[in-house]
């Protein structure tokens, strides 16, 4: 089994410069993780290119095997080390998880 995680977020800053330079950073980060979280099989994270004034800022997919895996990867010190920087610029946040 291997379970996608799928998260989007939208950001609380209201300069769309600001924005963008946040969710170029949440990507960043979030990209970094690849080869440091054992427990990803895969890890992709980018900003919104196309009208993200009306959609979601930024997202990230990301492969694990199991939802134990996932379990994890969400509390490594290095994701929880991102998650902190991400909730102090996101102002709502979706995601699903689900099996491929």
């Amino acid at each position: 089994m291997t379970i996608r995680h799928l998260v989007m977020w939208k950001l609380a800053a209201e300069d769309a410069a600001v924005r963008a330079e946040q969710a170029a950073e949440v990507a960043r980060r979030l990209n970094a993780l690849d080869g440091v979280v054992p427990q990803l099989r895969s890890v992709s994270a980018g900003a919104n290119v196309a009208h993200p004034d009306v959609n979601w800022y930024v997202a990230l997919v990301a492969d694990v095997d199991s939802l134990d895996d996932l379990a994890a990867y969400q509390v490594h010190p290095a994701h929880e080390e991102v998650a902190i920087y991400i909730r102090s610029v996101v102002a709502s946040r979706v995601a699903v998880d689900f099996e491929i």
